[in-house]
């Protein structure tokens, strides 16, 4: 017999998978369930909504990025840009998630947070008071980074991040 967090785990790699495959919107619990071989009642056990179950899979990409922001708040740029794109790169699945639909971040009301760690980083790159034109290679930097992860999420990591790290690098530089 399957143990509950068994199917909780289930329930989740399945949603990711359903969610990558068919978009946020696109799906609905009863997909999961059916995918599943579930009934819907089941997975509700698990999750109470759609939106539970979305922010259970996208929250921790945020708790990442801060808990990250505070271990690395003392890095060099390029040390924080490479290990910026390596914790991206770990959650990637969950970026093409966002990125394709980007309604998901209203949905859970995460797009402050977001866009508050954003600027933390684009802070630890540039220093507390930066020009306009710092704070714009920062943000190129940074979201060429992300879009990288996401443009190139099946491509073999190592090539990916070298070249990927070296451009953010050059861009922070201007």
């Amino acid at each position: 017999m399957a143990r509950p967090t068994d199917t909780r785990d289930r329930i989740l790699a399945t949603a990711r998978e359903l969610f990558l495959e068919k978009g946020v919107r696109d799906t609905s619990l009863q997909h999961i369930a059916d995918r599943l071989g579930i009934t819907k009642p089941a997975l509700y056990y698990h999750f109470s909504s759609r939106g539970d179950l979305l922010r259970t899979i996208v929250t921790p990409l945020f708790e990442e990025q801060e808990a990250f922001l505070a271990e690395w708040s003392e890095a060099a740029p390029e040390e924080l840009l490479g290990a910026y794109f390596d914790l991206i790169w770990h959650r990637r699945d969950v970026l093409v998630m966002i990125i394709s639909d980007l309604a998901v971040l209203h949905e859970l009301d995460l797009i402050t947070r977001m866009l508050a760690s954003r600027e933390r980083l684009t802070t630890l790159l540039m220093g507390a008071d930066p020009s306009l034109t710092a704070r714009v290679h920062a943000t190129v930097a940074v979201g060429g980074l992300s879009d990288t992860v996401v443009q190139f999420a099946r491509e073999p990591y190592e090539q990916v991040r070298q070249a990927a790290v070296a451009a953010a690098v050059m861009a922070l530089r201007g």
